[in-house]
């Protein structure tokens, strides 16, 4: 009966509830969001580690392979505004499922590639259903969880990405190396069919799982409910014109950190398309020797580093509700750190400096999806994160093929990565000029009413 009575127990006014609340929707939403980030960001960039066999099968030079990658960019970056508006419109569950599903099938179909121009018009499908997922996830999570809270959230949810490289690496190499001949198939066949039919099926897994908004939620008592779609609809109504698809689209604010995205992005493309490339290149550069296997645990490094520091980060800047330096600072270290990589004196310097740029790429991620939030509500919220995600994913057309055009035209990967060094310093700079306009922005949203996430909400994992 005790049990029964505390379902209408009203918790707007009981902090202790509300972190209960709070704690129920992330154990809920957060672990499955990872999981389908985890392969989307492996189905994206897995092509990194089939071209180490890939490239001689389909006579794939650098700057072919620089293409193939980017390509995936195209489709992705027109698809993106209205993905995120289809999805306002028809719900989170049936879109995310639908594109989970469709960018499944497509990669593990890039297996039966016969040739170089069939790779190109694959990487543009597998951006084409694709397009949508991430910007469409960060704004799922603007309907479940209060501002003030969000940051580490959205870090726990992005943690995926540096895992994914961590975890994948190492499997996308064994994969590669120890699948050739399994059903007849070459390796980076047979990484592209078991790292592709897993989305598949969490896709069809998301349709029956995934709850469109709090008012929904039959996991929720109904005094919880209340309180969350109460909660969210104010954050969602508080701002008048920041709630227009017009005012959003033609915002300054929005289209600024679309740049500062772009320059983050571009060294995360760089490094998550390249880094392999990069070890592999240790044998002329160092005089070393390694099998694709060891490639993927070197490559691992980074990104297991990278994701601690983006937990810690993001921590942080809740606990000091500070955003701005959090994000423009680790992009100042990523920025500084990369160009001189190369010019270490041995594997082990190289892939230290390496680690310490991913800790500026990785700390800054989650921080900087607050930031377009802090003004952004409603279909406002769903064109202008798109918007600024598809500013960003433009990186990932230009800085592969930069990076293989250089590597071609030089022989080397330091001048690539000298110029990804100076686009993430212009990003930070960008981002240090709107300082005040952000904080502003974000003051009248800063209600120490709100449950706190360092205070009330635990780690869900």
């Amino acid at each position: 009966m005790k049990s029964h009575a505390s379902n209408h127990t009203p918790p707007s006014g009981d902090p202790a509830i509300q972190a209960l609340v709070m704690r129920k929707v992330a154990r809920r939403l957060i672990p499955f969001l990872a999981l389908a980030y985890f392969l989307n960001y492996l189905d994206r960039t897995n092509i990194g580690f089939a071209k180490l066999t890939m490239s001689e099968d389909l006579g794939l030079t650098s700057t072919m392979y620089g293409l193939a990658s980017g390509l995936f960019f195209i489709g992705y970056v027109f698809f993106e505004v209205p993905s995120n508006l289809a999805m306002h419109r028809f719900g989170a569950r049936r879109w995310i499922a639908r594109i989970m599903v469709s960018w499944g099938l497509v990669a593990a179909l890039m297996a039966f590639v016969p040739n170089a121009t069939w790779l190109y018009i694959a990487r543009i499908a597998l951006g084409i259903a694709e397009a949508g997922f991430f910007p469409g996830v960060i704004l799922y999570l603007t309907w479940w969880f209060p501002r003030a809270m969000r940051v580490r959230l959205v870090g726990l949810f992005m943690l995926a990405l540096p895992i994914s490289q961590a975890l994948g690496a190492p499997v996308s190499g064994a994969i590669v190396q120890y699948g050739h001949g399994f059903l007849g198939l070459e390796g980076w066949q047979v990484l592209f069919l078991a790292e592709g039919i897993p989305t598949m099926l969490l896709g069809v897994a998301a349709w029956f799982y995934l709850t469109d908004r709090p008012k929904q939620a039959a996991w929720l008592t109904h005094s919880e409910r209340t309180w969350l779609d109460t909660t969210m609809t104010a954050e969602q109504t508080d701002d008048g014109d920041h709630g227009s698809v017009r005012k959003s689209l033609r915002d300054r604010r929005v289209w600024a950190l679309g740049s500062v995205y772009f320059s983050l992005s571009f060294g995360l493309f760089a490094l998550s398309f390249f880094l392999p490339t990069i070890v592999a290149g240790f044998a002329e550069t160092f005089d070393t020797k390694f099998s694709i296997f060891e490639t993927g645990l070197i490559v691992a490094v980074p990104y297991t580093i990278g994701a601690i520091a983006m937990l810690l980060w993001s921590r942080h800047s809740d606990r000091s509700r500070e955003r701005v330096w959090h994000v423009a600072g680790a992009m100042i270290l990523a920025g500084v750190t990369i160009p001189v990589a190369l010019y270490m004196n041995s594997p082990l310097m190289a892939m230290a400096v390496i680690s310490i740029t991913a800790i500026g790429i990785f700390g800054a991620y989650p921080v900087f999806w607050y930031l377009p939030s802090s003004f952004l509500t409603g279909k406002g919220a769903a064109a202008g994160i798109a918007l600024v995600n598809t500013i960003g994913a433009c990186a990932g057309l230009m800085a592969p093929y930069l990076m293989g055009w250089l590597l071609d035209l030089t022989g080397s990967s330091r001048t690539g990565l000298t110029l990804v060094g100076v686009v993430m310093l212009i990003g930070a700079a960008i981002l240090l000029s709107l300082r005040r306009q952000l904080q502003a922005a974000e003051r009248p949203h800063d209600n120490p009413q709100t449950p706190n996430s360092h205070n009330n909400i635990p780690a869900t994992h």
